[in-house]
């Protein structure tokens, strides 16, 4: 009986290394098909109205506050 567990031992051992590969393989076709998906939507109109719609934000955050507080306490 030791025998046959020792065969299935080692299956199992096999059996979880190739899902192990073939889940780091899912993986990284994943992480290459969101990264064609970005570019693709970088490409888009839509994804240049958005990075020129975060450009001006960032623009504007920059320039609104120039070192005054927001909030000014007037003493009467």
């Amino acid at each position: 009986m030791g025998c046959f567990s020792c065969i299935s031992g080692t299956q199992k051992k096999q059996r979880k290394e190739e899902e192990r590969q073939a889940s780091a393989e899912a993986r990284a076709r994943a992480a290459e098909a969101a990264m064609r998906r970005e570019e693709d939507f970088k490409k888009s109109a839509h994804g240049r109205a958005a990075q020129a719609q975060l450009q001006q934000m960032a623009k504007q955050s920059a320039n609104t506050n120039k070192g005054e507080p927001v909030l000014k306490w007037q003493m009467t």
